[in-house]
């Protein structure tokens, strides 16, 4: 049996640390491009565990013809918000437009206005005759989203509406991050530290991945028998509204559990305002693996989501569905994984060179 190429060899064979390798795979900053992209080819070469699937690509390369007659074409990305710095899916839009260039594509950004939104109307910059496929970022609106579905284009969803009150899902591929491994497991842990009282914040109907964690997080407080307090739920992602409910209640729980990590820094600031602290009074995890995450006090405990094969998904789900258009439609979750830090009394993590 063939073994796994792990981190190390991969270190090996470029003559660099662990360390650097690790930063390039899960996109954590603090490297020079032209390091960063050697070795992930390297990665892809050696058939690394995330990436060995991409040698497959070549059966879904344009061919010279194919890519004459999509000359000029673009993949269309529809986005009712352009992701900052922060957001998880900016560095995944860097990756999937560099690997689509390579297959013979362009990507051209469209925002969707809120005037698009209600009129369900197309933004004025986008030209339907020269879209291939169409990936939607921060697109959440379920009667929008079903409109673009209905345009006769390959679509992606990163991300989308949330299947709440018996939503059917939406004729589409769709790509996430797990949702649910995670924090399935964080709150076992959290039991068995014996923190028994566990919250959660965040608008679990804003979008499929806050309704997938919410969901999870339920699920494992049900199957560890132990009770919800409705309480104890905050249904915002609003700095004012979170601190109005934090200051209402008599005593806050053992722990809260995110949405995402910018719910999680709003619950922070509304816990210090009334006088208590984390993790003194109250351990706080969220989700992203925000920059952010790591700066703030105390540094946060969070799920980190892999942004490069989030892109490599991307890229696979909708060159396959421009190929092969009469595809079932696929729902994909990329792996996620927990990192600990201080707001659930883990220690500091060490800053490297």
């Amino acid at each position: 049996m063939k073994r796994k190429v792990t981190i190390q060899d991969i270190a090996d064979e470029l003559g660099v640390s662990r360390n650097t390798v690790s930063k390039a795979l899960n996109n954590n900053g603090g490297l020079a491009d032209a390091t960063r992209e050697r070795i992930l080819r390297k990665a892809v070469e050696m058939g690394y565990k995330h990436f060995s699937y991409l040698n497959t690509l070549s059966s879904i390369s344009p061919s010279a013809n194919h890519t004459r007659e999509t000359e000029n074409r673009e993949i269309s990305l529809l986005a009712a918000a352009f992701p900052d710095h922060s957001h998880f899916a900016s560095l995944m839009l860097d990756s999937f437009q560099q690997e689509i260039s390579e297959l013979g594509y362009t990507m051209n950004t469209h925002r969707v206005s809120v005037k698009n939104l209600k009129a369900h109307t197309l933004p004025a910059t986008f030209r339907r005759e020269r879209s291939a496929a169409l990936i939607c970022i921060e697109l959440f609106d379920r009667p929008y989203a079903e409109m673009v579905c209905s345009l006769g284009l390959p679509v992606l969803f990163v991300d989308g509406p949330a299947m709440t009150r018996g939503c059917r899902s939406l004729p589409a591929d769709q790509l996430y991050m797990d949702n649910s491994s995670e924090i399935g497991g964080f709150v076992s842990a959290m039991i068995q530290k014996g923190k028994h009282r566990i919250g959660f914040a965040g608008n679990y109907e804003h979008c499929q991945s806050f309704f997938e964690r919410y969901t999870a997080f339920r699920c494992a407080m049900m199957f560890a028998g132990m009770p919800v307090r409705e309480s104890d739920c905050i249904k915002s992602n609003e700095k004012e509204e979170i601190s109005k409910r934090v200051q209402a209640m008599e005593s806050l729980p053992d722990v809260f559990l995110c949405a995402n990590d910018f719910v999680a820094m709003h619950l922070i600031q509304a816990i210090r305002d009334t006088g208590k602290s984390v993790p003194e009074d109250v351990w706080i995890c969220g989700f992203d693996d925000s920059p952010e995450s790591r700066l703030i006090l105390p540094p946060l405990t969070t799920i980190h989501i892999h942004t490069q094969i989030m892109a490599f998904s991307a890229v696979h789900l909708i060159m396959s569905r421009i190929k092969e258009p009469n595809l079932d439609y696929r729902i994909m979750h990329t792996q996620t994984d927990l990192i600990e830090r201080e707001s659930t009394g883990g220690k500091r993590e060490e800053v490297s060179g």
